[in-house]
């Protein structure tokens, strides 16, 4: 269940009446004893009498404990709604986009089929960035008319990084690049050296009492963190108001 990005005033209506109704509220955690962002998302929501169950999805490169984690994750998902539980699983953002769920319910589907799943959306931190910026007075329509929105990881290299600012330009795409981080200074750069730096949108925790929106020239070059990302417009319509 997705619970958007930060704000706990973003949670659907939806998402909202599942916390509540719940029994167990699950999360995602990266260690041990670590408070997990989709449980501080959905605090306000989460009542007293209901027990925690923080699941652990380590943040390492290794292919094979991630999938032992997910693997765990939904055998103690199954284990609790077989046990005649109510559960939600809480997922910061969307359930479905770049989502620490979503391998949860991959391992869920293969391992217990039988099990009964309900996905609830939620709001993408993309779409709240661009309506934040859109509210403190700099418009940024994520896409209009026949335009089309790619959103993806920034690339891993300068050179991924012009290959796919060549196609986007050359198809009116506009650009969405999450997990921004430590890429900044050279992402920076490359934006600047096209001079299209001046029309990016930075963002860098989206719906946190701390969220920063800022036009992308006005952000210094330093190393940022992992919670950022970049809207990348490199041409608009010809008919706009």
């Amino acid at each position: 269940m997705g619970v958007g990005p930060g704000d706990p005033e973003l949670i659907t209506v939806a998402a909202q009446r599942a916390i509540e109704a719940a029994t167990v509220v699950a999360y995602p955690v990266a260690q041990p004893e670590a408070e997990g962002m989709a449980a501080r998302i959905a605090e306000p929501w989460i009542a007293p009498g209901q027990r925690r169950l923080p699941l652990l999805f380590p943040m390492v490169v290794e292919a094979e404990p991630r999938r032992l984690a997910w693997h765990a994750a939904a055998d103690a998902l199954a284990s609790e709604v077989a046990a005649g539980q109510r559960v939600v699983l809480l997922c910061e953002g969307d359930s479905s986009l770049y989502a620490s769920c979503s391998y949860a319910l991959l391992a869920l589907a293969q391992r217990h089929p039988t099990c009964p799943v309900r996905v609830i959306p939620g709001i993408s931190a993309a779409a709240a960035a661009a309506a934040a910026a859109s509210s403190q007075g700099m418009v940024w329509p994520l896409a209009l008319q026949q335009e089309a929105l790619l959103i993806r990881p920034t690339p891993e290299t300068p050179e991924q990084l012009e290959q796919l600012l060549d196609h986007a330009a050359t198809t009116a795409t506009v650009l969405a690049l999450l997990k921004l981080g430590r890429r900044w200074p050279w992402v920076r750069a490359c934006l600047e050296a096209r001079g299209v730096l001046e029309q990016a949108l930075f963002a860098q925790r989206v719906g946190w009492p701390d969220q920063l929106l800022a036009p992308a020239a006005a952000v210094a070059a330093g190393e940022q963190p992992y919670f950022s990302l970049l809207l990348v417009r490199q041409s608009w319509p010809e008919v706009l108001p």
